[in-house]
């Protein structure tokens, strides 16, 4: 896990409610991010754990409420507003989204010619940069078709890395990765973290990267339509006393 997260919070989601036509998602949540912090979105199918995510990035409007991004409204924002909070933020979605007909450094520079008006030769060597930094140094000109799964992931969090972020959102990071490829991923986001200082928002319901990373959860459940438990995960394991909330944290290979 991260050091100590430093105390004011970079996101504040204020009585969220999320629906599609009649039916409501989530209904009247508010929760905190400090800066600095591995946050993790947890619950089980169904529950609208991506679903937040993507309000919290300003895919979707919620029917009420707010998501403030570094003190700033994303669901409100509009024009040069707007931008300023989407430069702030990267996303990893959960199959990496790359862009088939693009090698690595294209996709990279792709976001960098959306937000910055840098010289070619500058966008590339960053996007190089980028590339390292995830351990995919030399992979400059793979076509995405030619990676594993767990390049495929490491190269989304380099195009989300692409404009130096305050906050990272990564939607199942681990999805279709075994054990090694997932411990590795882990890895790197605690080295993001630590280093870059990066704040990461991550949806997950796989128990070994929670313990891995996680420096607090909220777990989200589909019949309340809301958040059920807070705080670090071991203290959700061995004290929270939630039925559902323990059914997650007492299943096989929950442990460390």
């Amino acid at each position: 896990m991260t050091t100590e997260a430093h105390a004011s919070p970079i996101i504040r989601v204020e009585n969220l409610t999320v629906a599609y036509d009649d039916f409501v998602v989530l209904r009247d949540v508010s929760f905190e991010i400090k800066r600095g912090e591995v946050f993790v979105i947890l619950g089980g199918s169904g529950c609208g754990k991506s679903t937040l995510l993507k309000h919290m990035i300003g895919l979707y409007q919620p029917v009420q409420g707010r998501v403030l991004i570094d003190g700033m409204d994303i669901v409100r924002a509009e024009g040069e507003d707007l931008r300023a909070i989407l430069r702030k933020i990267g996303v990893m979605y959960q199959h990496g989204a790359l862009f088939g007909s693009m090698n690595l450094l294209e996709n990279i520079q792709l976001v960098l010619t959306e937000f910055t008006d840098l010289p070619a030769d500058t966008m590339k060597q960053i996007a190089r940069m980028k590339l390292k930094v995830v351990g995919l140094q030399g992979t400059e000109y793979k076509m995405p078709s030619e990676l594993s799964g767990g390049m495929k992931k490491r190269a989304a969090i380099a195009r989300a890395m692409a404009i130096d972020p305050m906050i990272l959102f990564l939607d199942e990071p681990s999805a279709g990765l075994d054990p090694i490829t997932s411990a590795q991923l882990d890895d790197l986001v605690l080295k993001l973290a630590r280093i870059l200082k990066i704040t990461f928002v991550i949806v997950t319901h796989e128990l070994h990267s929670i313990y891995a990373v996680a420096d607090r959860v909220i777990m989200l459940d589909k019949e309340s339509k809301g958040i059920i438990a807070t705080g670090k995960p071991e203290e959700l394991r061995d004290r929270c006393d939630h039925p559902l909330v323990t059914q997650f944290f007492k299943r096989e290979g929950g442990g460390r």
